[in-house]
């Protein structure tokens, strides 16, 4: 019988005044003119299907006539806070095409579909619950993964950006049969190190459909990232194993992947190579990343057996006793955190000396 990793729905998590106050001095905290729930105001909606005519779990909301142009109005200048300096200059430009609803998740995010009309090219963002937990998960990932992401909090609404990309579950069917033999090893690797960060950061429940494979053209050959798209489940479970995408079953084709393209020493080659990059980041970062991780110490975004449960595994996993005095979520990424950037310091001091 197959393992059930994840626990029951997850809860939103308030925002603090201490995390609202970071938020704010590094420009996340703006005012905005349209909320979460204003959007819930639609009057019906219609099933979005897929090119295969297969339910996506989106469906397209619309809403009274009277309501639309001023929902119109303020979704673009949303787009402008985002997007650039939030002036009215290019609103007459913009169009609304689309607002969509999904269906399915913890989040139940709105997503927004804005076409310059000058040229036919169009962008998406995202109108969400405001959530600790995922606003903890969208720093980490600025801070600590190869990619920045840019988003926007307000009381209790997020505006966050769309990530571009091939869904994890799309590539795996569709695109991965296809891939030559050294496409199929670079996205081993590109796997190894994704799951290497995820553990680390404890960014949970990683299935191929919350995250995204991005093809790069590099000259004769593609290159390809592995970005994470979801971060509801930031430091909340307790079962170490939802913080390895390895052990969920839609990744099984991933996972089969590194064992028949990657040794074991290239495998433990590259997880060294997150852990390192992982550790220069924080470096790079260290005012920053510690405002954030004492905002998370000082608040509470799980409960209290999973911060045991966890607390115990990691102690189990690594042999660390600063695990064992962990009392929050933020403490325990911290300790995990701080072994990771320990290491890294202490492997760099013995090659100075010698």
């Amino acid at each position: 019988m197959e393992e059930k990793l994840m626990s029951k729905k997850k809860p939103s998590f308030p925002v603090n005044e201490r995390f609202n106050r970071y938020l704010a001095k590094y420009n996340r905290n703006t005012k905005i003119p349209v909320f979460y729930d204003d959007l819930l105001r639609f009057s019906g909606s219609i099933v979005v299907y897929d090119q295969h005519d297969e339910d996506t779990f989106w469906v397209r909301c619309y809403y009274p006539d009277h309501e639309r142009i001023e929902m119109d109005n303020s979704l673009k200048k949303v787009y402008t806070i985002l997007h650039s300096d939030g002036s009215e200059d290019s609103l007459e430009w913009l169009n609304v095409d689309a607002i969509d609803y999904c269906t399915f998740g913890n989040s139940k995010p709105f997503r927004i579909k804005v076409r310059n009309i000058l040229n036919d090219s169009f962008t998406y963002f995202y109108v969400k619950k405001a959530d600790a937990s995922r606003l903890y998960g969208l720093e980490f990932e600025h801070l600590l993964s190869p990619h920045r992401i840019n988003f926007l909090v307000y009381k209790d609404t997020l505006i966050e950006e769309h990530i571009a990309g091939i869904p994890g579950d799309v590539f795996i069917d569709d695109h991965l049969p296809e891939c030559d033999l050294r496409a199929q090893t670079q996205i081993a690797k590109q796997f190894v190190k994704f799951n290497e960060r995820c553990t680390v950061r404890l960014l949970g429940d990683m299935r191929s459909y919350n995250y995204v494979v991005i093809p790069t053209h590099d000259f004769d050959h593609v290159e390809y990232q592995i970005r994470a798209i979801d971060f509801d489940q930031q430091c909340y479970e307790g079962n170490l194993k939802v913080y390895r995408p390895q052990f969920f079953k839609e990744n099984f084709k991933m996972v089969k992947l590194v064992s028949e393209k990657l040794e074991e020493s290239s495998i433990e080659q590259y997880r060294k190579e997150e852990r390192s990059l992982l550790a220069k980041r924080m470096i790079n970062t260290k005012s920053r990343y510690k405002e954030l991780i004492r905002c998370m110490i000082n608040d509470h975004v799980s409960t209290k057996d999973n911060v045991k449960e966890l607390r115990n595994d990691l102690y189990s996993f690594s042999k660390d006793m600063k695990f064992k005095r962990a009392s929050t979520m933020g403490q325990i990424l911290r300790t995990a955190l701080d072994f990771v950037k320990r290491n890294y310091e202490n492997v760099n001091t013995q090659r100075m000396l010698e």
